[in-house]
C-alpha cells in the first residue's frame, strides 16, 4: 500500500502561526539592513483630493490608496522623504513601512514525516481530526448549523461566507473546492517573478492560507467548522516564504469587507505601537497603527467580525515590558527601536477577538508557544502542540504528531493534507465559529457574534476569565444551542 506522508514543520521565530508571521523578513541579518522604501501615510480628515499631488511634490509616488481609512502606501528613493512631509497638515502620521513575512524554518529540529495518514483509500481522516470534534461536540453542531445547504442540483447556497485574509489557496482542491468564492489578490506585480499583479490570482504559493481555510470550512476527507460556509480569499503574502506589507494587509480587510463578507480571519500578527525610532527617525504616532485601527472600525462598523490570531513568541502581552524587550530584539537589525507600551496587531485591536491556543491533553496549560495575557486574550481554541511529553521535555523525540492540527494542503506542493500547529490554525476554528453562527443569526451584529462565543466557551483554566484562555474554549455547538457555563 502506497503512504500518504505528511510534513510537519514547527517553527517558532516569529509569527501566529505554525509558519510564523513576524515583524520583518527572516533573511535580514545585517545591522545596516534597510526597513524599506516604502511608506504609510495616514491622512487626518481622509483622504485629500489632492493627495497624489502632495506625495510627488514630497518626491515620492502613491503606491497604493486606501481612501476608505484616508490612508495611502508611497515609495521614494529620497532621504528627506518624510521630512518633505512634515509641514502638511492634511497629514497625521508618516513613517517607513515594516514588512511582515511568514517565515519556514527548514533547520528546525522538528522537521520530521508523519504516516500518521498512512491509508491511501480512506473515505475520510475525521479520527485524526481531535480539534474539530472538539470544537463541534462530535460533529453535532453540523445538525444544528453547516454555513449553508446542498440544493437539488448538487450544488451549495453558503448563508455566510468568511474571508481569509493570508497567502491564497488552491481553490481546486477536492475538499475545498465546491465552499470557494473566488477573492482577491492584493499582491502588487513585479514583487517576484509570478506576480503580475492580476487581482484574480490568488494561488497559494506557500501552503498556510489552504490550511487556515479547510480549517473554517473544508467538506471532504477532512471536515471544517462549517463544511457548507463559503469562502473567498484576499491573499496579501507572496511567494514561499510569504512576505508582504503592512498596507496589503489593510487593504484586504478593507477589500472583504467591501465584499459583505461576514467573518473575516487574520492568522498573521504584527507587533506596533504609537512611538518608534527607525533609522533614527522618531515618530509619536504610527501611521500603521491609526491604519489598523481604522480599517477593523471599517469593518465592523459594515457588520463583519474580524477574528485574529495572538501570536506564537510565549508572551505575557499584559507585561509590556516583556513585550518591548523581544521587539526590541526583534527589530535590532534594521535599526529600529521600540518606545512605549506595544500591542499585537490585528488581534489586539478594538474589536477584534483575539485567540490563544489550547491542546489536545491539557485544559489548564496553553500550547507552549502561545501568547497570552488577561488583558488580551478573549477565547482559545484548539491550535495543536507536540503534546504533554514534549512540552514537559522540549525534547523533539517526545514528540507527538497526533497532537497536530490536520488540515488541507495545496495538492500541487507535493502533498493534499498537512498537519502543522500555532495560533493560526486556533483563529480559524473561532472564524468558523463565528460563520456558522451568523449563518444561522444573520441579524447578529459582530458584538453580539463575539458576545455568543465567549458566553458559551468551555472555562478551562482558572474559574472566569482568565488570562490562558480568556473566557474559555470556543466552541461551536454551544455557540449556536446558547449553552453557556
Amino acid at each position: 500500500m502506497q503512504k500518504k506522508i505528511l510534513h510537519t514543520v514547527l517553527s517558532l521565530a516569529v509569527g501566529a502561526g505554525i509558519f510564523a508571521v513576524g515583524g520583518v523578513p527572516t533573511q535580514a541579518k545585517s545591522k545596516d539592513q534597510k526597513v524599506s522604501n516604502t511608506y504609510t501615510i495616514a491622512f487626518k480628515n481622509g483622504l485629500p483630493d489632492n493627495y497624489q499631488e502632495i506625495i510627488q511634490k514630497a518626491g515620492g509616488k502613491v503606491t497604493k490608496a486606501l481612501p476608505e481609512v484616508g490612508g495611502i502606501e508611497a515609495q521614494s528613493e529620497q532621504a528627506s522623504f518624510l521630512n518633505n512631509l512634515k509641514g502638511n497638515s492634511s497629514i497625521e502620521a508618516a513613517n517607513r513601512e515594516i514588512p511582515l513575512s511568514l517565515d519556514k524554518t527548514s533547520g528546525s529540529p522538528y522537521n520530521y514525516q508523519s504516516n500518521i495518514i498512512s491509508s491511501q483509500n480512506v473515505d475520510n481522516y475525521w479520527d485524526s481530526q481531535w480539534d474539530i470534534q472538539r470544537v463541534t461536540n462530535g460533529g453535532k453542531s453540523y445538525d444544528v448549523e453547516t454555513g449553508g445547504y446542498k440544493n437539488k442540483d448538487g450544488s451549495t447556497t453558503h448563508k455566510a461566507v468568511v474571508g481569509v485574509i493570508d497567502t491564497g489557496i488552491d481553490a481546486s482542491h477536492p475538499d475545498l473546492k465546491n465552499n470557494i468564492l473566488g477573492g482577491r489578490n492584493l499582491v502588487p506585480a513585479g514583487m517576484d517573478e509570478s506576480e503580475t499583479g492580476d487581482p484574480a490570482d490568488i494561488k497559494d504559493r506557500n501552503g498556510h492560507g489552504t490550511h487556515v481555510a479547510g480549517i473554517i470550512g473544508a467538506n471532504g476527507k477532512v471536515k471544517g467548522v462549517g463544511p457548507e460556509l463559503g469562502i473567498r480569499s484576499y491573499r496579501v503574502l507572496y511567494s514561499e516564504q510569504a512576505l508582504g506589507m503592512p498596507a496589503w494587509i489593510i487593504d484586504g480587510i478593507i477589500a472583504a469587507t467591501n465584499d459583505k463578507v461576514d467573518v473575516i480571519n487574520m492568522s498573521l500578527r504584527f507587533y506596533n505601537n504609537n512611538k518608534m525610532t527607525i533609522e533614527g527617525e522618531s515618530y509619536k504616532s504610527i501611521a500603521e497603527t491609526l491604519l489598523w485601527k481604522r480599517a477593523i472600525q471599517y469593518a465592523v462598523k459594515n457588520g463583519v467580525t474580524v477574528v485574529a490570531g495572538s501570536g506564537n513568541e510565549s508572551l505575557n502581552l499584559d507585561n509590556k515590558k516583556e513585550v518591548n524587550d523581544f521587539l526590541n530584539t526583534l527589530y535590532e537589525p534594521y535599526g529600529i527601536i521600540v518606545k512605549g507600551p506595544a500591542t499585537v496587531v490585528p488581534a489586539q485591536m478594538p474589536g477584534v477577538i483575539n485567540v490563544s491556543a489550547s491542546t489536545k491533553w491539557s485544559t489548564q496549560q496553553l500550547a507552549f508557544y502561545s501568547n497570552y495575557g488577561n488583558s488580551a486574550i478573549d477565547v482559545a481554541a484548539p491550535g495543536g502542540d507536540f503534546g504533554e511529553k514534549y512540552a514537559k521535555t522540549n525534547d523533539p523525540a517526545t514528540a507527538d504528531p497526533n497532537n497536530l492540527i490536520l488540515s488541507t494542503w495545496p495538492t500541487y506542493l507535493g502533498t493534499s493534507y498537512e498537519l502543522n500547529a500555532g495560533t493560526s490554525m486556533a483563529t480559524p476554528q473561532v472564524a468558523g465559529i463565528a460563520g456558522v453562527l451568523k449563518a444561522a443569526h444573520p441579524e447578529y451584529k459582530p458584538a453580539q457574534v463575539t458576545a455568543r462565543i465567549k458566553q458559551t466557551a468551555v472555562d478551562y483554566g482558572k474559574k472566569g476569565h482568565d488570562a490562558l484562555f480568556g473566557s474559555g474554549e470556543a466552541n461551536a455547538y454551544r455557540a449556536l444551542e446558547d449553552i453557556k457555563n
